[in-house]
């Protein structure tokens, strides 16, 4: 399985593997499950979609975000585990904000859904929750954390 390939044929590319903004881990293995942290649409340094869906954001723009917190998590999964000890992803926690009325967030999180069945096949599929919140650190509008079985 090469994921780097699967993703160059994509037109898509792994962003640097982000450090952490506090006192956490990017990736932590526990047993067989690896529990990666909120990733947010982030591209090498660079601050991402920020701003409110349905206000100041389209839901294009919130698929597009999600879909860079997928390729964020790849990336934190690719640098602290790495792809040849993924069996697969059991379930992501996906985070949005928006303004009242607005009620697109699965199509927004079928940005992450999609790229992980696309990237992974079977491996990709996964349960997962849709979570709205008030405000997301530094603006964003969506993040992502997932929970991956991993081979010991």
């Amino acid at each position: 399985m090469d994921l780097i390939a699967d993703l160059q044929t994509l037109g898509l590319s792994l962003p640097v593997a982000s450090t952490p903004g506090g006192n956490y881990v990017s990736v932590n293995v526990r047993g067989h499950t690896a529990f990666v942290a909120i990733q947010f649409p982030i591209r090498d340094g660079a601050f991402l979609y920020q701003g409110v869906l349905g206000e100041s954001l389209i839901t294009a723009d919130g698929r597009a975000a999600m879909e860079l917190c997928a390729l964020n998590v790849l990336a934190q999964i690719n640098a602290k585990v790495g792809f040849d000890r993924v069996e697969g992803l059991d379930h992501i926690d996906a985070i949005y904000r928006a303004a009242p009325g607005w009620d697109d967030a699965p199509l927004v999180v079928d940005g992450a859904s999609d790229l992980f069945v696309k990237v992974l096949g079977d491996k990709g599929r996964h349960s997962r929750s849709i979570f709205g919140v008030a405000d997301l650190p530094r603006g964003f509008c969506v993040g992502l954390t997932c929970r991956f079985t991993v081979k010991g």
